[in-house]
């Protein structure tokens, strides 16, 4: 199974971060799974690389080549794809996966899980879409999201498309349940 990792580059995050992100990385290696990744070489998306690549894991980067000449590419990543755009990066990680993890990040990882999360309720992919609710970083995206439910900005079976894992490990068992794409009617509200 292809699972696509969507996290922060940044490397000043706290360590709580860094250890769910390479626990997970590590179960998926031993798994026999492939990591499809941002290509990055620092932040968690550098700690994912790293440690399912030591664990004898594949994983295959993908990073637009602005990126690459700036150097923020992974030196040790053997199969990176490069891309022209962010978009292209982002379409390009969703169609490689078979199912997408969301770990904590900024705003580029917050527009790759609502673009993920969007395709589901269109019925454009059939997928897994967990997040990795570390330390309760996603407490108010959730929220804001039950919120969006309740008020009828979206039905409950879009909300229900996302799978909340707690830890590393129930976010890879979430990733090994079946996800059918929803019918393209139910993205109307009403």
């Amino acid at each position: 199974m292809n699972i696509c990792i969507f996290c922060a580059s940044s490397p000043r995050i706290p360590q709580v971060y860094f250890d769910d992100a390479r626990h997970l990385a590590r179960l998926i290696a031993e798994a026999g799974h492939t990591i499809i990744y941002g290509g990055g070489g620092v932040g968690l998306m550098g700690a994912v690389a790293d440690e399912a690549m030591a664990h004898g894991g594949k994983v295959v980067g993908v990073i637009p080549t602005f990126m690459v000449d700036v150097e923020w590419a992974h030196p040790g990543v053997a199969d990176m794809r490069q891309t022209q755009t962010m978009a292209e990066r982002k379409r390009m990680m969703i169609d490689l996966a078979d199912a997408i993890v969301v770990l904590p990040g900024s705003t580029g990882t917050l527009d790759e899980f609502f673009e993920a999360m969007s395709d589901k309720k269109l019925g454009l992919i059939g997928k897994p879409l967990v997040v990795l609710n570390t330390a309760g970083f996603y407490d108010h995206t959730i929220a804001q999201l039950r919120r969006m439910t309740d008020e009828n900005f979206m039905l409950p079976i879009h909300f229900d498309t996302l799978a909340v894992a707690d830890t590393p490990d129930e976010a890879l068992r979430l990733c090994n349940q079946k996800s059918d794409p929803l019918p393209l009617r139910s993205a109307a509200v009403n």
